[in-house]
């Protein structure tokens, strides 16, 4: 019977450390492409808990520069001000993967090589939208602060035009 319950509780012991910790630090960027805008914080906290939030803006295939710039100023400021409102809740991870518990869709994909995470975004009945995020030490007011070289107030519309709308 010892024998058994040796092995039983080595077995349960290897099982609770085989299961990777989640990376902890914060992550934020933003996604313009196809009509539609992202501006996106990630924190992981050290419990594992995951806070996240991913304001949104679409039907935007034809708007202006000046209107771009608009919708890019209000989605940053809607998510710096929201932030102390969103409550951390529990992700399964995998390794890679975070999943809703027991869910099966991605809801974020971390690059251990570069730190990168790639937060899976869901509007409407589309396929997921790959939102890649930069890893950062504190969140800043502009989520695409030197994330892609496209400066905040110019080249915007190039940069809006230049991505290919997802099919």
């Amino acid at each position: 019977m010892r024998p058994a319950l040796a092995i039983l509780a080595l077995a349960a012991c290897l099982a609770a450390c085989s299961k990777p910790a989640p990376p902890q630090g914060r992550w934020e960027g933003g996604y313009s492409g196809g009509g539609t805008m992202v501006a996106a914080r990630v924190e992981v906290e050290a419990d594992g808990q995951v806070r996240v939030s991913a304001p949104d803006i679409t039907s935007l295939e034809n708007a202006k520069p000046e209107i771009l710039q608009q919708n890019r100023d209000k989605l940053a400021t809607d998510l710096a001000s929201g932030w102390d409102g969103v409550a951390p809740r529990p992700l399964d991870f995998d390794g890679k993967t975070f999943r809703k518990p027991g869910g099966i869709a991605p809801q974020m994909v971390w690059d251990k090589s570069t730190n990168q995470m790639t937060l899976e975004i869901f509007i409407g009945a589309n396929p997921a939208l790959p939102v890649p995020l930069r890893p950062v030490e504190n969140f800043h007011d502009d989520p695409w602060a030197s994330a892609s070289g496209v400066s905040p107030r110019n080249g915007l519309a190039d940069h809006f035009e230049r991505r290919a709308p997802r099919a």
